[in-house]
């Protein structure tokens, strides 16, 4: 007995539906034309609400013409090439903004256009990363790289004692904006984490150094290399301070030289104003200071009889 067209059109809709999940089953009936796929989803591979960047590859479907459904480049300067409307500017906007503007666009040319872009593949932008991080070089980053990306890349900074330094980041034109990192990352304000892209170039200046003269009863008399900010303490204890020396850290005198050339020397117990809690003797250095630490007198003078170097000094500078 030979089965009805209707018969076998049911019995393979049941064979289909087999082979379906559960939700897919539930789905109604496409509606659209014999032949033609239903219209592709807005931002497959990432959310709707991801932000496009130069370097981005693009994925733009006009549902119904596969002249217009085509990967594209997100050009250096936003936008990219497309046939009948030329440059399209896209940098900034979300997958559905840049897919309205595609659309409107469109219809100048093609009835009721339906169009969709996805990110195939985020763009790799090269940024150069200098000055005071652990690994200055070139590095390849994300489209959507910040500051702090940079920055975490290159190792992170090496200088980390005192207030960070104001970053330089100079984009591919040449515009330079200044940031404070210790705003940054030291307050947490992530509005000054400013966007990089291709051939940005990123300058974390370190601190100045400069030498001073360390004479007397200390391990290593002679230059003494320091950074800006550095106090008398430091010099001191670079230039090795312990008890073989027997330096009389209540009676040091610094010499220093005025721009006209002036001397001026001033006696320092930085043993003692420490001890005290007054800080305020612990000079910040300058370039050209020269420091005489001298010769206890007797064991016992040494640090006022507390014995125990400058490593004594430091912890009460340390909360």
């Amino acid at each position: 007995m030979r089965k009805s067209s209707a018969t076998v059109a049911a019995a393979l809709t049941v064979t289909w539906a087999s082979l379906l999940s559960p939700a897919q089953a539930a789905l109604p009936p496409n509606p659209t034309p014999s032949g033609e796929p239903p219209p592709p989803q807005r931002g497959a591979s990432l959310p709707a609400q991801t932000k496009i960047h130069p370097g981005d590859q693009l994925s733009v479907q006009v549902y119904g013409d596969q002249s217009l459904t085509q990967n594209v480049m997100v050009l250096s300067d936003g936008t990219f090439e497309y046939p009948l409307i030329g440059r399209v500017p896209v940098a900034g906007k979300t997958l559905d903004q840049a897919a309205d503007l595609l659309t409107e666009r469109l219809r100048k040319y093609v009835r009721e256009p339906v169009v969709s872009i996805s990110i195939l593949q985020l763009g790799q932008p090269d940024v150069l990363v200098l000055g005071d991080v652990k690994t200055p070089g070139k590095y390849q980053l994300r489209s959507d790289a910040r500051l702090t990306d940079a920055i975490a890349a290159a190792g992170g900074l090496i200088n980390v004692n005192g207030a960070f330094p104001d970053a330089r980041v100079a984009d591919a034109s040449g515009t330079v904006t200044s940031v404070s990192l210790e705003n940054l990352l030291q307050r947490g304000d992530t509005a000054l984490d400013v966007p990089l892209s291709e051939g940005s170039v990123v300058y974390v200046p370190g601190p100045v150094q400069f030498t001073v003269d360390v004479a007397g009863a200390v391990d290593h008399p002679g230059e003494v290399q320091v950074s800006e900010g550095d106090h008398l303490s430091i010099a001191i204890a670079k230039a090795g301070d312990s008890q073989n020396a027997n330096a009389d850290l209540n009676h040091i005198r610094l010499i220093r030289t005025a721009p006209d050339g002036k001397q001026t020397t001033t006696e320092i117990n930085l043993y003692q104003a420490i001890n005290n809690g007054d800080q305020t003797a612990d000079v910040a250095l300058q370039k050209g200071d020269v420091i005489y630490v001298p010769q206890a007198a007797h064991h016992s003078d040494v640090f006022g009889g507390v014995g125990g170097g400058l490593l004594y000094i430091l912890t009460r500078l340390i909360p």
